[in-house]
């Protein structure tokens, strides 16, 4: 413990933003770091707990109270090698994740937490600009051939973990460039997409081969791959969005929010536009926006609409509005259900709770408006309570550009998991146990959203991780990997 007295004595500090006004001229990231010399102060107020709740507070279990001391010591290069050592891209986490470790923190007792996301970031983006982050190629070969469907945050992880130990690991994207998820879901003011490009440099000279528009179960058989490679991994990520079920109409204008934030991070990569879709070009610029969805799609949505110059953003959430502060004595060192406003929606949104949406209207083929209700909870015939309308509360909200980000509710079926057969679970995923990953399919194992359904970035590492640890036990009787 690097100073015992250091959670009494030092303030809680975060990373700040650019202002408002500067950081919607551009697609940039807009958080500004810490000076060294502040994180070190950071790191010096964890209490190094008997019993580290922060450790499983995390999914990938990182070793948080160890690289805090040591980057409170000024070991800085000694603390990204414990942080590699439970996390591949920490680089990503540290930008995304919503971090549930800083909530199971005990000083989040008194709301204090250890600034850990901000510790992590920092130590990994240090480890680059020092030049201490390399390719770690294995030593030799296994003669092992594996395939990994799918190049978001699980299949990559996995990729890497595997070619480390020695096998040879080809990775099959559908789209054009590499990083699923993280390359084109996640908006570049929060993540820019140079840090996937230098982790994929790095896994090429591990050994990792990369094949884009490879869209296995379209221009690739799985037959191909399960006949050609020794072990092939799903890892494809739940895809299929969650639909508002409207009454029937012909109205243009309503998107699911991949579609529109996939256009828009196309654009800042500098690629063309594929507007061949029946979506078209999908602007938010000068329309009245409504976004259906409370979570970090939804505000994904705010933030790109609001760079777009969208008129206005409304954002609707069918849940009732949580409480500005949780029940610590009942939620601690759980995720607790509480008010939580993002950047996104402090550079302007109009939040609405409680709220349902019943029709859309419009004119000439194109949405003016939405009708909708508020929504109350209620106890039914058997006493358990449901939401309904509060009767006469119907309103309209004008809508020029509707976006659902409601969620996902699986994989696609289409395709690949329809050729391979593998048996699905209740909830429409692939059906794999955390023990070794394997799918009811000889030799084809799953991980990530695609096993576990729509989750954070830092459980599909977690389960890439673990599953390479079942493919290499798999194809070698054992594994030194850690899970």
């Amino acid at each position: 413990m690097g100073k015992p007295t250091g959670f009494l004595e030092i303030d809680r500090r975060e990373r700040g933003y650019e202002p408002t006004d500067a950081r919607l001229r551009n697609w940039r990231e807009f958080v500004r770091p810490l000076p060294d010399s502040e994180v070190e102060r950071q790191a010096a107020r964890c209490m190094s707990c008997g019993i580290p709740f922060c450790h499983t507070g995390c999914p990938v279990n990182n070793l948080i109270p160890d690289w805090n001391d040591l980057v409170y010591r000024d070991q800085w290069r000694t603390a990204l090698e414990t942080l590699h050592s439970t996390n591949n891209f920490p680089e990503f986490t540290g930008r995304v994740c919503p971090a549930p470790c800083e909530a199971a923190c005990t000083l989040n007792i008194g709301d204090n937490p250890v600034t850990i996301k901000t510790i992590e970031c920092q130590i990994v983006d240090r480890g680059w600009e020092e030049g201490w982050i390399a390719p770690l190629p294995s030593a030799q070969s296994t003669g092992r051939r594996v395939a990994i469907v799918g190049s978001g945050p699980a299949g990559l992880a996995c990729a890497q973990q595997l070619a480390r130990a020695g096998h040879s690991v080809t990775v099959f994207e559908k789209n054009d460039r590499i990083g699923g998820l993280l390359r084109y879901g996640i908006p570049d003011f929060k993540m820019e997409k140079a840090l996937i490009d230098r982790r994929i440099a790095q896994m090429e000279a591990e050994g990792v081969s990369f094949r884009t528009n490879a869209h296995v179960g379209v221009n690739i058989s799985l037959d191909a791959l399960v006949g050609g490679y020794d072990a092939v991994v799903l890892s494809g990520g739940a895809e299929q969005p969650r639909d508002l079920p409207l009454p029937a109409h012909q109205l243009t204008g309503i998107h699911f929010a991949m579609e529109f934030l996939t256009q828009q991070n196309k654009r800042v990569a500098g690629d063309a536009e594929d507007v061949a879709a029946s979506s078209g070009t999908i602007s938010a610029a000068g329309k009245h926006v409504v976004v259906i969805g409370g979570g970090d799609t939804g505000s994904d949505c705010i933030g790109t609409s609001n760079r777009q110059g969208a008129a206005s953003v409304t954002q609707l959430e069918i849940m009732p509005a949580p409480p500005e502060r949780e029940n610590k004595a009942l939620t601690w060192p759980n995720w607790p259900l509480k008010m939580r406003t993002s950047s996104s929606q402090e550079e302007g949104c109009e939040r609405e709770f409680a709220v349902t949406t019943r029709r859309a209207l419009g004119e000439n083929g194109r949405i003016q408006s939405l009708e909708c209700a508020r929504l109350e909870w209620k106890p039914g015939s058997d006493g358990r309570f449901t939401m309904v309308e509060v009767p006469d509360s119907e309103f309209q909200l004008k809508a020029d550009l509707v976006l659902l980000a409601m969620g996902f509710i699986g994989p696609k079926r289409e395709g690949f998991i329809e050729q391979c057969g593998v048996r699905l679970d209740a909830r429409g995923n692939v059906a794999a146990n955390v023990e070794d990953y394997q799918t009811s399919q000889a030799k084809v194992f799953s991980c990530g959203d695609m096993r576990r359904g729509q989750s954070l970035v830092v459980w599909a590492i977690r389960e890439g991780r673990q599953c390479a640890r079942g493919v290499d036990g798999y194809l070698m009787g054992r594994s030194g990997l850690p899970r």
